[in-house]
């Protein structure tokens, strides 16, 4: 069998996670179905920001052939069971958890309702799952020796993303992926209107049956060769810019390795905290039409106490959107070039991740693309727009007012037709499995998505709980206190004590004997230095 040839433009994370598991994925067992060439612009900056995963990532590693513990050694990498968001109901350092781990004590399961039925006296998450009170203590996922604890804790990753793309490239190319640092100075089409190939500027032509595009916004084939158009999406997400900091541990270590991510809400946006090895990576997001960048560095500044004042800061700007569509004749758009949600659930990596692993479950062994190329195309609009609802969510319930950013948050067109639908159907009946079984409820639109010119599939998008499903949604609802009046009148206000269930208190009481500290977990495991708590008490901040 002749090996098809893929040629992947751009490289990032994106790009060599494309590399490393088609590579895997499709060469397997001597077989050498698919031969493929990366090419990246050796001058292009490339962005270095800390990196919070899903976890769909262990896939990923799994098919790469990645062994845990070294990805965390090269990665700098560290744990993350759940996302910690301060802030976000209202101004008054509250906070409330998104974990990972659910616990059910029936097939029947009743703990959404028993809440909803109780005084609330207790965050709904700590109700469900001991990872939230786990994460308070900061502690590991994972125990020094033999795990004896139960069900394994559902787990994704903190990372340096460029650390993660070195290493894969570093793989990719030790099992037969060419590499090329090169600039593409052309592109050559043939006459039926598909990329021939891509002409560099060191005089390198790079043919191939399949053309991967990973430029990120330049999108330099799926747009300025083809022209497929953006979709702007950012009438429901405002913001469009973060402002980015590290914060070396030499400088300032807070005591502890935290295994979350935090997102704490600020005047115009939020702010990622992600804890690694050697740093925490810090990220405003923002929105450029409430706060200038000045305004929104001093403002991460504050946030992250006197010792920053000094560190290094960098704007990088971003737009919420898709591709019309992600896959038109021999071109897929992966990474930026394809889609971007700004970051609040992780999920920037996880869509390179999802339309890579498509890829893979639709790959063309032959030259008639066009069917596999409506499905992909399909899927991965489903997937984006379930994912733009969740994340447009958590701005709307919130009820702060304190700022023109927050007011402007919860006007009626800054929230999606399709998720008004959702919240009013769960204001008549709260949220339950099936209601994630192609999701369509009363009052949502029928109006199709933008076809940009070109044929396939434009009914109106349909959610199918691919990543977010009903526990994650009761994390958030019920996180930013959904249907609080609705149980006052359905309940009455007078309601029993809000109660954890027994199998997750026995297992907090467990876990000091059996799950170590983070970042004790890290130095013995995978190496992390030791840093000595530095004094003060801002460490302490949320």
């Amino acid at each position: 069998m002749t090996p098809r040839k893929i040629t992947i433009v751009g490289g990032g994370s994106s790009g060599w996670m494309a590399a490393a598991y088609l590579n895997a994925a499709l060469n397997r067992g001597g077989q050498v179905a698919v031969d493929i060439s990366l090419i990246e612009s050796p001058d292009v900056p490339k962005i270095g920001v800390g990196e919070a995963t899903v976890p769909s990532i262990n896939h990923i590693l799994s098919v790469i052939g990645i062994e845990e513990q070294e990805f965390l050694r090269r990665v700098d990498g560290t744990f993350k069971q759940a996302i910690k968001y301060v802030n976000w109901l209202q101004d008054d350092d509250s906070s409330y958890y998104h974990p990972f781990n659910r616990f059910r004590g029936s097939p029947v399961d009743r703990t959404g309702i028993d809440w909803l039925y109780s005084d609330r006296s207790i965050p709904f998450a700590n109700t469900v799952s001991a990872q939230p009170a786990l994460c308070e203590k900061n502690m590991a996922p994972q125990m020094a020796g033999r795990w004896d604890f139960g069900p394994p804790l559902t787990y994704a990753y903190h990372m340096n993303a460029l650390k993660f793309a070195d290493y894969l490239c570093e793989l990719s190319t030790a099992r037969g992926v060419k590499h090329h640092l090169d600039h593409v100075v052309d592109v050559e089409m043939t006459e039926s209107g598909d990329i021939a190939a891509v002409i560099s500027k060191g005089g390198l032509r790079l043919e191939a049956d399949l053309f991967i595009d990973c430029t990120g916004f330049a999108a330099l084939l799926i747009e300025k060769k083809l022209g497929v158009e953006w979709v702007d999406c950012s009438q429901w997400l405002l913001c469009d810019r973060a402002v980015t900091m590290h914060v070396p541990y030499d400088l300032h270590y807070p005591g502890h390795v935290r295994p979350y991510t935090t997102a704490t809400a600020l005047s115009a946006g939020w702010v990622w905290e992600i804890p690694l090895q050697g740093k925490r990576s810090l990220g405003y997001v923002h929105s450029g039409a409430y706060i200038s960048e000045d305004n929104a560095e001093q403002e991460l500044r504050r946030f992250e106490g006197a010792h920053a004042a000094e560190l290094a800061t960098r704007i990088v700007p971003f737009k919420v959107g898709h591709r019309a569509k992600s896959w038109v004749r021999n071109c897929i758009a992966i990474g930026l070039s394809a889609n971007f949600i700004e970051p609040l659930e992780s999920t920037g990596l996880y869509l390179s991740d999802l339309a890579t692993v498509m890829l893979r479950e639709h790959f063309p062994y032959g030259d008639d693309m066009a069917p596999l190329a409506f499905r992909f195309n399909r899927i991965m609009a489903n997937r984006f727009y379930e994912i733009l609802d969740f994340i447009n969510l958590h701005y709307c319930l919130s009820k702060r007012e304190d700022t023109a950013f927050w007011k402007e948050i919860h006007n009626p067109e800054r929230i999606t037709d399709r998720l008004k639908a959702k919240l009013a159907y769960w204001r008549l009946k709260p949220p339950s499995p099936t209601d994630f079984e192609d999701q369509f409820f009363p009052g949502m639109p029928g109006t199709q998505l933008p076809s940009g010119g070109f044929p396939g599939d434009h009914r109106n998008p349909i959610d199918a709980a691919g990543v977010f499903g009903v526990d994650s949604h009761e994390a958030i609802l019920y996180g930013m206190d959904f249907l609080r009046e609705e149980c006052a009148e359905w309940y009455g206000k007078e309601r029993p004590p809000t109660q954890v269930a027994a199998t997750i208190a026995r297992r907090l009481e467990m876990a000091p004997q059996k799950l170590p500290p983070h970042d004790w977990w890290l130095q013995k495991t995978v190496g992390m230095q030791a840093y000595a708590k530095t004094p003060g008490k801002d460490h302490d901040r949320t």
